[in-house]
């Protein structure tokens, strides 16, 4: 009969286990679903018809109850792939976009193509990782460290659409600031 000794179980609770754990990692943000909409774009829960809120890049979208946060995600940033759809080689593979929350599913002025998605993408925005002819597509998303409207102004209401970003880093003394939609 054999005996483990403490040692050894240590040694495979502290090294060997999280290893394996780390080489078998298959996710490393949340999943839901995605849907796409057409324009009009504007006006938006977010910015209202403020035109400058669309990044240069077009790739934007609408945020779905389960990340709205209430108009928190304004301005939240977003790493999106598609992972699967209805129909095999839906996706783009090993396509990953960066968008940006400019409005609220719900109240999009353009209907989406399939209700109660996690994000509502803009046409650019699914085509870039999407077969554009699907409806709907499962997608892995994970929210960037990139500051949100109300977080670089948390004094101003949520709901209000504009937001004077300049005179608050002013205020702040901040000294650089790169925009990170170009």
């Amino acid at each position: 009969m054999t005996r483990t000794h403490p040692q050894n179980l240590l040694f495979l609770s502290l090294f060997i286990i999280p290893l394996f754990t780390q080489l078998f990692q298959t996710s490393n943000g949340d999943v839901g679903t995605a849907a796409q909409y057409s324009p009009p774009y504007l006006p938006t829960d977010c910015y209202g018809s403020d035109s400058s809120q669309f990044p240069s890049s077009n790739l934007f979208a609408a945020a779905g109850d389960g990340i709205w946060d209430n108009g928190a995600s304004c301005g939240r940033q977003y790493l999106v792939r598609c992972i699967s759809a209805a129909v095999t080689g839906t996706c783009i593979p090993d396509t990953t976009i960066q968008i940006r929350i400019v409005d609220y599913a719900a109240g999009v002025a353009s209907k989406p193509s399939a209700d109660g998605t996690t994000m509502v993408l803009s046409q650019t925005a699914f085509a870039a990782i999407a077969n554009s002819t699907a409806t709907s597509i499962n997608i892995e998303f994970q929210q960037t460290n990139t500051l949100t409207r109300h977080e670089l102004n948390p004094t101003r209401p949520i709901d209000s659409p504009s937001l004077d970003c300049v005179s608050y880093i002013h205020q702040r003394k901040v000294t650089s600031w790169s925009d990170p939609w170009p």
